[in-house]
This record gives structure tokens, C-alpha cells and sequence, in this order.
């Protein structure tokens, strides 16, 4: 039965994620995956290296592979959406990058050798995944002993009123679960690798192009608005913290950069 589930849940992801394949890029559409893009590159800085080679775990279009891949070696992008993938493929053929190879594979069940990578990296993923403790445990399997671990995740931050699974799940079927902080260091000591650095920040987000970007069902965004705007005039929390920036409707995320050790 658990792996039915499994299967269920994968296919919901390819399915939403094939709808935001062409726009996954868009500064305008995903300001999560763009406008950080950079923090995230220099976060890794420290661990990067031209004898590195480095698989990027559900990369979705590879936008992390490509922006590192000329301080590296070699970097394998891998994602189980094929028009994801597609997507990547034809941005890295326009922009020149010759060393990111974009592959079709299971973030949970890696078909690499223990001890392939000397980097390995996942962005948003383990909020998506149907078991992200599989997930870090192949991410750790697959690294060289003292290899860089990254995971950059949304995150629950403690304390936090309301449910906003329920608030991204509406907006998007295949969201799975906001870990927090202390449950996604967990997971990685849990490999044996060390936690070395960690970052932290917020981001207040524009709820439209959020719900654009997923194709979000109309009835759905309604709910979502409408549920935003309830709890701005006092009703009750949906976990998504709303505001009012220059008359348009926002929401905050939080968000989590890990670097560890492989054991």
C-alpha cells in the first residue's frame, strides 16, 4: 500500500511540475527559484571546486547546476519530470553549458554507485517528496566520505499559527509536507554526515504570479484570496502570514540553507 501512495505522489508531481516547466525560469513567476539563486551559489562557494563532480537532486530544470556548473567539473541534474528536464536541456543548449548532463531518475532510489559525488545538492525538494528521509539518506549514500551535503528547503518555522500545507496544497496537489528546521538537521546527523553552516532568511512573495506559476485551479485561488484576505481582517491563521505590499495581496515563506559533511 505505502508504495502505491508513493507512486500516486510521484505522478502528481510530474504531472503539476510538467505545467510549470516553460515558466520555471521566470524571475516574473518563480521568484523563490530565481531571485536567491545567487545566495545560494555563494553559500556554496566555500565547497566548490574544478575537480568536483556533483549531482543536483530533483533539479528540476537544472537552474543550480547550470548557474555552478562553470566552477565544477561535471554535474549531473536529475528530476522525474521529463518536460522539467526538456526545459533545462534547451536553456543550457542556448546558454553553452556542456558539462551539466539533465537525467530522469527517483530522488528517492538513485541508481549510482555508493561514493560517486563529491557534491551533492537538493533546492526545494524535501517539502515535495513523498518520504524525504529516503531522499537524504540516498543524497548521503551517494557522497564521497567529506563530501559537501546541500539542502535549501521552504521551512515551518516554529511557532507558526495555522496550516499551511493545507494553503500549498491548494495551490498545488503534488506539495507534500514543510519540515522544520531541527526535523531536516535531524534527517541529515541521521546519515552521520556534520551540520556544519546553516542560513536562514524570509521572503514576502506577491501571491499571484505564486498561484500563475502552478497553473492553480481557479475555484482553488479564490479560496486561497479569499482565506488571505479573512486573516488579514482578523479571521483565522492559515500559516501563510498574508500582507498588503503597495495594494497587492502577499505571503511569506521561510527558508533554509544546510551545508553538511558526508560521513
Amino acid at each position: 500500500m505505502e508504495a502505491l501512495v508513493v507512486v500516486a505522489h510521484d505522478e502528481k508531481v510530474v504531472r503539476e511540475f510538467s505545467k510549470q516547466a516553460e515558466a520555471f525560469g521566470d524571475p516574473r513567476l518563480n521568484t523563490a527559484f530565481t531571485r536567491h539563486l545567487g545566495r545560494l551559489v555563494e553559500f556554496m562557494e566555500p565547497e566548490l571546486d574544478l575537480e568536483d563532480v556533483v549531482l543536483e537532486v530533483a533539479a528540476g530544470t537544472g537552474l543550480v547546476s547550470r548557474a555552478i556548473a562553470g566552477r565544477v567539473r561535471h554535474v549531473t541534474a536529475l528530476d522525474l519530470t521529463p518536460a522539467m528536464l526538456a526545459q533545462g536541456k534547451r536553456e543550457a543548449d542556448r546558454d553553452g553549458v556542456t558539462n551539466v548532463t539533465f537525467t530522469r531518475g527517483d530522488a528517492a532510489g538513485l541508481t549510482y554507485a555508493d561514493r560517486s559525488f563529491t557534491l551533492v545538492v537538493t533546492r526545494f525538494s524535501l517539502h515535495q517528496v513523498a518520504d524525504p528521509k529516503a531522499v537524504v539518506e540516498e543524497m548521503a549514500r551517494v557522497s564521497r566520505p567529506g563530501a559537501a551535503l546541500i539542502v535549501a528547503d521552504l521551512i515551518r518555522p516554529d511557532g507558526l499559527a495555522g496550516d499551511p500545507d493545507r494553503v500549498e496544497r491548494l495551490r498545488d496537489p503534488s506539495h507534500g509536507a514543510l519540515l522544520t528546521e531541527e526535523r531536516i538537521t535531524e534527517l541529515v546527523a541521521a546519515t552521520g554526515a556534520e551540520v556544519r553552516r546553516v542560513d536562514r532568511f524570509e521572503l514576502v512573495r506577491p501571491l499571484e504570479p505564486w498561484l500563475a506559476l502552478a497553473h492553480t485551479e481557479p475555484d482553488a485561488a479564490a479560496q486561497i484570496r479569499k482565506e488571505l484576505e479573512d486573516e488579514l481582517a482578523g479571521g483565522d491563521p492559515t500559516g501563510m502570514r498574508p500582507g498588503m505590499v503597495d495594494g497587492e495581496l502577499h505571503f511569506t515563506h521561510s527558508y533554509l540553507y544546510l551545508h553538511a559533511n558526508a560521513a
